[in-house]
């Protein structure tokens, strides 16, 4: 599958993040349930189409790039979805402004990658399983 189309698949589930940081959609409604699965279902069915083949590294590469454009969008919405970026507590109360920043974007661009990248191995998993089951009725 040409590296363009991953690309475009992985761009299918951007709009969610957006909508959603901005506060113009929200959890639990229909709008928000069609933007979460549809872009997951075109996932696995184009790659079905398609006929790639290998259909787990694929949906997982979709997945991983969804990550990565997850965690670039938080970093961008970070303060204005939250109405400014939270301080830390505890032990970490103590620390710099500065330094409780940098530990929260690390953490939410981390989350993000590993969100996007279990996303992507979930529905590479079921493509997989899709495809094996596609070839043994062939």
């Amino acid at each position: 599958m040409p590296l363009l189309a991953i690309l475009g698949l992985a761009l299918l589930a951007a709009p969610r993040v957006v909508l959603h940081d901005l506060g113009i959609i929200t959890e639990g409604t229909a709008v928000n349930s069609v933007l979460v699965f549809v872009p997951l279902a075109v996932w696995i069915v184009v790659p079905l189409l398609l006929t790639v083949p290998r259909p787990f590294l694929t949906v997982l590469t979709i997945g991983i790039l969804h990550g990565v454009m997850l965690a670039a969008i938080h970093q961008i919405l970070l303060e204005s979805s939250l109405g400014g970026l939270p301080e830390l507590d505890g032990n970490l109360a103590d620390l710099a402004p500065a330094a409780q920043a940098a530990i929260i974007r690390v953490f939410s661009g981390l989350s993000s990658l590993v969100t996007g990248t279990a996303i992507g191995a979930i529905c590479g998993l079921i493509t997989w399983g899709l495809s094996a089951l596609r070839a043994r009725r062939t």
